[in-house]
């Protein structure tokens, strides 16, 4: 009794703690989803986050409809191959029914209205309904080639058949698959394989153009092929097309957004009226500097190994962007500006159902309430997601961000770094919300932390006004002593003896100091200073050893130090070994491949004469590179002409001194070591790719002996 009596309020004490902590817990600690969501850095790499949506409930399961061999009984009737989706402003939710020939209208809440099949001129394969302001009913009516207008009651207005204008070219196949409307009542169609774009029609159904077509790839091997083939050969060849557009939906102001499969990149677009597409610019959230957007996650692409093909996408009330994959299955949510915020997906391959998971996503809506509204093809059923808290809390900062609200939205996004200190956009907000207010010194550490290379930029270039206003009057002082300094000195000791036993001195005459300075030489005279490599000795075994470790030690710093601004990759670390083994395979294969080429064409340099020049030809690396490394930490992007210029001039300066060692060591014409050069290129190539395929094959060659041992253990 006494044991029992000892542990009876530790026990009790320890049951009122857990029941409290159960009640003060936010449910949402408890909540599953049998789904992973992620979001990608400006770096790509992969961030884990709480679940942005959670998956609510499944409509369309019920719908009865009376039976036709006895009207006063109820039929069960469930979709069939479900296509298109559409939410109006009342929150009534339609189904484009495709397998049976049929619109399905639900209320708010999911139970069944009505059926819309039009008995006049009955529906044929619908893929796509549109809702309009009036509550008109615009029905792409598929099998029929055609798209419907109908009243509110399902009444047939008008036909919008295919147009009859010349402007349409008679291959052009009119197989309306979704439509939007604006408020001026002009349609948006969109056609099967109709990479023309979406065909605009006025409220008469006269065409008036095409819009908001996607551009064809052109690559370097097709402007080759325009060059050298015929016009015959050319014609022969197989016309590439740009993507057609897959789904054409509008928001509230009026803004028209499709998305296409085909495309690598721009797979989402936000037009205006004058067909502009607003989001064809670089992400904020971008640190690679890419020119052109690109929609479509994939969690592991190099496991993955396949591109994701978005198919239907919905702008809720906010203008968020959420485009759905029906390759990959996954859920892509973007801000109003194309912006990563979430993105997830399930595993589809179960043989059960799970509630959040869709197996065939077709199409996608959402409600005045943000709610998501996923058509499931493969489970003929509407399955609704709601956002989470963590969700609205990212919603809810990011519209004060998109508003130019920062400072209201400093404290939503402080409270979801809270929750997820690696989720960028809650940096980037906090860093423009500091950047406001002046805080620039927190402002770039958020920017650089986020990977943001504008902010930062601004936020560098404001620090240092700061200081050249704060220090501006020592500056002046400090260079006006020194040159007063220097211009005193010259006076005062121009005719002292020292001056002239220093002008005077004798020059080392050590072989490595002067083959060391004989670098010097080789800038202001390349041919004869790589003459002199070749035929006085000016280069020896010693000096380019030093030249190279030089040259290799400065790249190695270059590519490690640069600032951030013009070398977004330090953020991650640079690799110095990969960096190491980088410059040295380049550089033992260009001297490898030069000689074996200029032995074979006629030339009279030895393979030290070869391996020599070239490394005296990489001093420009350390003479541009060093200096160039350190003015970037003092640089913004205000004057990135300046650096670019540095960086490829110091390019074309190693570029033509190998030029100039391969023309004066080989005894080449300009001809011939243009020739050269590019047959050493080439020779690189080949010799990088048999290497590569000699190691896959011992790789391959060591599995296979490997398993003839294990086969002859066992047995």
């Amino acid at each position: 009794m006494l044991v029992k009596k000892r542990w009876r309020r530790p026990l009790l004490l320890l049951l009122a703690i857990t029941m409290f902590a159960s009640v003060m817990m936010p449910l949402t600690a408890f909540a599953w989803v049998p789904y992973d969501t992620n979001y990608k850095d400006g770096f790509g790499q992969l961030v884990w986050t709480q679940s942005a949506y959670t998956p609510v409930e499944v409509l369309g399961r019920e719908i009865y409809v009376p039976d036709p061999k006895d009207p006063t009984k109820q039929v069960f009737s469930p979709l069939v191959q479900p296509k298109g989706i559409f939410i109006d402003t009342k929150d009534n939710i339609y189904i484009a029914d495709t397998g049976n020939n049929r619109i399905v209208h639900l209320d708010e809440k999911g139970n069944f209205i009505r059926i819309i099949d039009v008995k006049e001129s009955p529906l044929k394969k619908p893929e796509g309904v549109f809702i309009d302001k009036n509550g008109d009913i615009y029905v792409a009516d598929t099998g029929n080639k055609r798209v419907l207008r109908l009243d509110s009651n399902g009444k047939m207005i008008r036909k919008f058949e295919r147009p009859d204008t010349k402007f349409l070219p008679e291959s052009f196949k009119y197989d309306p698959i979704k439509v939007a409307v604006d408020k001026r009542g002009f349609l948006y169609i969109a056609t099967l394989g109709g990479y023309q774009g979406l065909l605009q029609l006025d409220p008469e159904g006269n065409f008036q153009s095409f819009f908001g077509a996607n551009k064809t790839d052109f690559s370097v091997m097709d402007a080759l092929k325009r060059m050298l083939y015929t016009r015959e050969m050319y014609l022969r060849e197989i016309s590439k097309l740009p993507g057609s557009v897959s789904s054409v939906t509008i928001d509230q102001n009026g803004f028209i957004y499709t998305v296409t499969k085909e495309v690598p990149n721009g797979q989402i677009k936000k037009l205006n009226i004058a067909g502009k597409d607003l989001l064809a610019t670089k992400n904020d959230t971008s640190a690679t500097g890419d020119a052109v957007k690109t929609f479509g996650e994939v969690r592991f692409p190099s496991r993955d190994k396949l591109t994701p093909k978005l198919n239907d996408l919905t702008v809720d009330r906010n203008g968020n962007i959420t485009a759905i994959d029906s390759t990959l299955k996954y859920v892509n949510q973007y801000d109003a500006n194309g912006n990563l915020l979430f993105f997830w997906s399930g595993d589809t391959s179960a043989s059960s159902s799970k509630l959040g998971v869709v197996k065939t996503p077709s199409a996608i809506a959402s409600n005045s309430q943000n709610h998501l509204f996923i058509l499931d093809e493969e489970n003929n059923v509407v399955q609704v997601f709601r956002l989470s808290e963590f969700g609205e809390l990212v919603h809810k900062a990011n519209q004060l961000t998109q508003e130019g609200r920062y400072e209201e939205s400093e404290k939503p996004w402080q409270e979801v770094l809270r929750l997820n200190a690696y989720y960028t956009p809650a940096m980037l907000g906090l860093a423009k919300a500091a950047y406001k207010k002046g805080d620039y010194e927190l402002a770039e550490k958020l920017f650089y932390d986020a990977g943001q290379i504008q902010g930062y930029s601004d936020s560098f270039w404001q620090i240092r006004l700061l200081w050249f206003q704060k220090n501006f009057g020592l500056l002046m002082n400090i260079l006006i002593f020194v040159g007063l300094a220097y211009f005193l000195f010259e006076r005062l000791t121009r005719k002292r003896e020292f001056r002239k036993k220093w002008r005077n001195r004798q020059r080392s005459k050590i072989p490595l100091v002067v083959q060391l300075k004989h670098a010097f030489y080789i800038l202001k005279h390349p041919i004869d200073g790589f003459s002199a490599i070749r035929y006085e000795g000016k280069g020896g075994f010693a000096s380019s050893t030093i030249m190279l470790l030089l040259a290799l030690v400065s790249f190695c710093i270059y590519r490690a130090f640069t600032n951030f601004t013009f070398n977004p990759a330090v953020v991650l670390d640079v690799n110095l070994i990969t960096v190491f083994f980088q410059f040295m395979v380049l550089w033992v294969g260009w001297i490898v491949s030069n000689y074996l080429i200029s032995t074979i064409y006629r030339g009279e340099g030895r393979f030290r004469d070869v391996a020599f020049g070239s490394t005296y030809a990489l001093f420009p690396i350390a003479l541009v590179g060093l200096p160039l490394t350190l003015i970037s930490n003092a640089m913004t992007l205000s004057e990135s002409a300046i650096y670019s210029f540095l960086q490829v001039a110091m390019m074309i300066w190693v570029g033509a001194l190998m030029f100039w060692k391969v023309q004066s060591m080989q005894n080449y014409s300009v001809g011939e070591t243009i020739m050269n050069i590019f047959l050493s290129l080439v020779t690189m190539t080949l010799l990088g790719v048999l290497i590569f395929i000699t190691f896959g094959l011992s790789s391959e060659m060591k599995d296979f002996f490997y398993s003839i041992y294990q086969e002859v253990t066992i047995r």
